[in-house]
């Protein structure tokens, strides 16, 4: 699957929110405008499409989507029964590849994907190496046995800034956790306003 491979701060700045995590360069530079002539470039006041369409693109580099998959998540959101932005929010969570990142297996979803890729990670004991699976309540995320003395997974699990959060559990000794349920979405942190999407795609 393609995924973008550009200038990170770059895509941080435009949307003013370090979507892709920890980024020293985003902090030093986070109050101008990307582009060559930054704060010297005129700036129009922003039409309501633009603004939404804005925070689309924003949750899709933030989660790592394209749109043609990002619009079946959203279609599936739709179908069911509750609040379709929260909805739509509680499916990217729940992608694997996501699940990875939250359990602080990799410092970035970027990170997390390639684990997934390359075939690290199980779920209940079968290697899974699609990025995009869902995860469903009752299912259990773990590092393949080859792959336990892996520096990089070391190394993400020691840094002191790994969350833990109320829909995963978390088990050291087999470096293993457990998607215990579809997130609330005031437990997850991220900064998005996803009722805009939605009033994109009704348009």
């Amino acid at each position: 699957m393609a995924r973008y491979i550009g200038p990170k701060t770059k895509i941080a700045r435009r949307f003013k929110d370090p979507i892709f995590g920890s980024d020293k360069y985003y902090e030093k530079r986070s109050t101008i405008p990307p582009g060559q002539h930054g704060n010297a470039r005129r700036r129009t006041k922003q039409t309501e499409y633009a603004i939404q369409l804005g925070e689309k693109q924003k949750v899709k580099y933030t989660y790592g989507v394209l749109e043609r998959q990002f619009y079946k998540i959203f279609e599936e959101a739709v179908r069911i029964k509750g609040v379709t932005g929260e909805n739509l929010i509680k499916f990217l969570e729940a992608r694997l590849d996501n699940t990875v990142y939250r359990l602080g297996l990799a410092t970035t979803r970027a990170g997390a994907r390639q684990l997934v890729g390359h075939r690290h990670i199980t779920v209940n004991n079968k290697v899974v190496n699609i990025s995009s699976y869902k995860l469903k309540p009752g299912d259990v995320v773990g590092v393949r046995e080859k792959s336990k003395s892996l520096e990089t997974i070391n190394i993400s699990l020691t840094t002191s800034n790994v969350k833990r959060f109320n829909w995963l559990t978390w088990d050291s000794s087999t470096l293993s956790g457990v998607f215990v349920s579809l997130p609330e979405r005031d437990q997850i942190p991220e900064n998005i306003k996803e009722q805009l999407i939605v009033e994109l795609y009704s348009k």
